[in-house]
């Protein structure tokens, strides 16, 4: 549900500049693929040499060389892993064809040959790079480089006996994607397995494809339903044997969302409860005695990993950063109030803090053992920003701020592995997404002409972008971003549209370019005359601290919804608001809020158009749902009152509800379940079903086209633009 927010697009665009460089494993040097060849540049001069060409690309006898999705090197360098021919599964093209190529004799070799087209997935090279190993139909599997055997190291996978990768709702909600891992010395493979058995299926329905319907089942665990169990294997790759970790607890009743090996013998697992508020780190000998090392508890919810992992590519498995030579990692916590970085020892007797901030650290880019300091990403003053901080890793001192002065705005780094230079990026509501090479810690760049500051000039566009602030009669400020109608007359009055999604996972509301473009919008919002803004309420991952956070849990659809109308109160007594013109629109849970606003507060929202939304609390995941809002066999009561179709029978406005049928994040049954409440109590309302269109509704041809012109075409007709 929280995966689709609408100004994803331009996040995308922010993380794709870093997204194409991929750093050498000297740090010296960075690789891009530049028109389906692969190059190389060479620090600090930026010398390019192109590594990988069309030809070395191109399989003997074929005509077009091998299109590069992306590539992956083994640790000696000597040879290179190249994704292609990729197929969607679920959000991402995750499966596909990979090729081995020998870097120095430029030979190049299908893998998998046995092996369905396009059904390798997560290959990787052994740390000696002898062997690779790939999941393919559920199925772990591993081949000899030099042999071309191919071994099973599982068997019996399917869509429900999972080796290797994970379930929908492990991917989903936990990012879990690629289950499994080489150990250091290439003798062993941990690998996760997910008994998805027990899991009922919901069933999407094909009624377009053929004369006939077609069942699609997806494997679905609802809000209330146990876990499926899941549990981490040591296959033994010289002869095939597996032991399995003996970690404590009910696997039906815990998650297993991050694991990692620290040597040879030892595997690191976290664990968490299935209220998602007991983090427990087991350390686990290969052969499967495990001994718990250390534990967290937490009111409300724990987040899995670490901030790190988050939106940038990366392997999420992987939650330990290590110091001094394996004896200490590094861990997130928010107990003090603020989400800090602490050192733990990896026997779990000694823990301290680094980050003695009263300001939420976002994320650690990079650790700096040599000088003593941890690089990290933090915004004391704006929760709408980003900047780089570094502070000693012994804790002592104070953060010191490495962004220069004069970009206010959003910087992201992505730092070399020797930290002696990093791809800085930057945005804000004037300035498009802008790359810079620079050297750290100066923060100078490599390119004095090509650098950002040398730059802004020229592509510095005009904004009418204004960032304000609000506070509702219950004194909660609020951060949103306002547009307003081209020619604006202070002494006219506007209709106001409000952009909303206002659960745990995501915020509208951050200082970056193109924050405020609607793209289902035909046309100019600005120009036709309409206020268009959105408000970050509690509950929102700002970095407001804990309780801003946390303050929603059991409370999604409620305290959410209060603040939203709370400040949409304070907004009206603007005098060039028109309260007569008040819409609201959100997508997934945006489309649930939009609900919510126009059922329980008719009085101000007017109309609504809802995309995607869950109508019912009881109907989603349990991973997510039962994070933030418990388990309903305890509590049954606060799902009832945070879902919209508790309070349909107040619709008094105008109401577009828009839903794919083949939609396996949130299901379309929660339109049907909202469509017969409001028949019940003779609301009239439209609504839109998509065929076979999945979450984010972009299959399809015509699809974008129609959705913009029905999304239009119903804001002017029922929230007419234009000043009055």
């Amino acid at each position: 549900m929280k995966r689709f927010l609408f100004f994803s697009v331009c996040l995308v665009i922010f993380n794709l500049a870093q997204g194409q460089i991929k750093w050498a494993k000297d740090g010296n040097s960075y690789y891009r693929i530049e028109s389906g060849e692969l190059v190389q540049y060479v620090l600090p001069a930026n010398t390019k040499t192109t590594l990988v060409s069309k030809a070395m690309l191109t399989p003997s006898g074929a005509v077009k060389p091998l299109a590069l999705r992306s590539y992956a090197f083994s640790a000696d360098g000597t040879k290179m892993l190249i994704y292609t021919n990729t197929k969607r599964v679920w959000r991402y093209d995750s499966r596909g064809d990979y090729w081995m190529l020998d870097v120095t004799s430029k030979s190049l070799k299908k893998l998998g040959v046995t092996l369905p087209e396009s059904s390798l997935m997560f290959a990787k090279f052994s740390p000696d790079a002898s062997k690779v190993a790939y999941v393919s139909n559920y199925n772990l599997f591993v081949e000899d480089l030099a042999s071309g055997a191919i071994t099973a190291l599982t068997a019996g996978g399917n869509r429900k006996n999972i080796y290797g990768t994970f379930d929908w709702v492990y991917e989903e909600e936990f990012d879990c994607r690629d289950g499994f891992q080489w150990s250091p010395d290439s003798k062993k493979i941990s690998f996760w397995h997910v008994d998805a058995t027990k899991i009922k299926d919901y069933y999407m329905l094909n009624l377009t494809d053929s004369t006939y319907s077609k069942i699609i089942p997806v494997e679905y665990p609802v809000v209330g339903e146990a876990p499926s169990p899941v549990r981490v294997g040591v296959v033994d790759v010289a002869s095939k044997s597996t032991d399995w970790l003996k970690i404590p607890g009910d696997p039906a009743q815990n998650y297993l969302p991050r694991t990692e090996w620290k040597s040879n013998s030892e595997i690191f697992v976290q664990q968490l409860d299935r209220k998602q508020q007991v983090s427990k780190i087991y350390n686990c000998a290969a052969g499967g005695d495990c001994k718990m090392i250390f534990t967290e508890t937490e009111k409300a919810w724990i987040n899995a990993g670490a901030p790190w992992d988050l939106g940038r590519g990366l392997d999420f498995r992987h939650s330990f950063r290590w110091l001094n030579g394996g004896k200490e990692f590094l861990w997130f916590s928010e107990k003090g109030g603020w989400e800090q970085i602490y050192r733990v020892s990896a026997d779990g007797t000694k823990e301290s803090l680094i980050t003695n901030t009263k300001y939420d650290v976002l994320d650690v880019k990079y650790l700096d053992e040599k000088n003593n300091l941890v690089y990290f990403t933090a915004s004391p003053d704006n929760a709408t920003q980003k900047y780089l901080y570094t502070m000693k890793l012994d804790g002592k001192g104070k953060a010191e701020k490495v962004t220069p002065a004069g970009f206010e705005g959003t910087h992201d780094y992505n730092l070399s592995p020797n930290g002696k230079f990093a791809v800085h990026t930057f945005t804000n509501r004037t300035t498009p997404n802008s790359m810079e090479l620079i050297a750290l810690p100066s923060h100078k760049p490599l390119n004095a002409s090509e650098s950002i500051s040398a730059k802004m000039a020229s592509i510095q566009k005009p904004s009418n972008v204004e960032f304000f602030k609000v506070k509702t009669e219950e004194g909660v400020e609020m951060d949103g971003w306002m547009v307003k109608p081209k020619n604006f007359d202070p002494a006219k009055k506007y209709p106001v549209v409000f952009y909303v999604y206002t659960e745990p996972a995501g915020a509208t509301v951050t200082d970056r370019f193109g924050v405020a473009n609607n793209s289902l919008y035909k046309g100019d919002m600005a120009e036709d005359g309409y206020i268009y803004m959105s408000l970050d309420g509690r509950g929102t991952p700002a970095p407001k601290g804990r309780e801003w956070r946390k303050s929603i849990y059991r409370n999604i659809g409620r305290i959410n919804i209060k603040d939203q109308a709370g400040a949409a109160k304070e907004i009206l007594k603007w005098p060039f608001v028109d309260s007569e013109r008040i819409a609201v629109w959100g997508w997934s849970g945006g489309g649930s809020a939009t609900l919510n606003l126009l059922f329980q507060h008719p009085d101000i929202y007017k109309t609504g158009i809802s995309i995607a939304a869950v109508a019912y609390q009881p109907t989603y995941d349990n991973i997510y749902q039962e994070r933030y809002m418990g388990i309903p066999q305890e509590n049954l009561e606060d799902f009832v009152n945070g879902s919209p179709i508790t309070y349909a029978k107040n619709l008094k406005g105008n109401l577009l509800y828009i839903h794919g049928t083949g939609d396996d994040n949130v299901h379309y049954n929660n339109a049907e379940m909202l469509i017969n409440e409001l028949i019940k109590h003779n609301k009239q309302f439209q609504v839109m079903p998509y065929p076979n269109r999945s979450h984010g509704i972009s299959e399809g041809a015509g699809t974008q086209e129609h959705l913009s012109t029905l999304y239009t075409e119903y804001l002017k007709r029922h929230c007419p633009p234009g000043g009055r």
